[in-house]
């Protein structure tokens, strides 16, 4: 797994964990257990032991990607031309009001 994942998952309070099925693996679910949380993973077809999924809950990870996806329609957010975090966080609140605008 990669350490920006795991950091990610130890720096940040979650109820919820909700990743794509590449993140399928059990030092992953461990990681989330340990952090309290409850992992929102669809099981690898490969996997013999089966997890339960919550499909409603996983369901609405297509609504933060669609999200994503259009913010990235703007080329300042999608090129990341602020140098500082404080700014490209400015940049992407400006550009999700807009899409609440439409």
């Amino acid at each position: 797994m990669p350490r920006k994942l795991l950091h990610c998952l130890r720096a940040r309070p979650a109820e919820v964990v909700i990743a794509d099925a590449a993140y399928d693996a059990d030092h992953v679910r461990e990681a989330v257990a340990e952090k309290g949380a409850e992992a929102v993973i669809p099981n690898n077809p490969s996997r013999a032991l089966k997890h339960p999924l919550d499909e409603d809950l996983y369901a609405q990870r297509h609504l933060i990607e669609c999200c994503i996806s259009k913010l990235k329609h703007f080329r300042r957010v999608a090129t990341r031309y602020e140098k500082t975090m404080r700014n490209y966080s400015a940049i992407v609140a400006i550009a999700s009001i807009l899409l609440w605008l439409r």
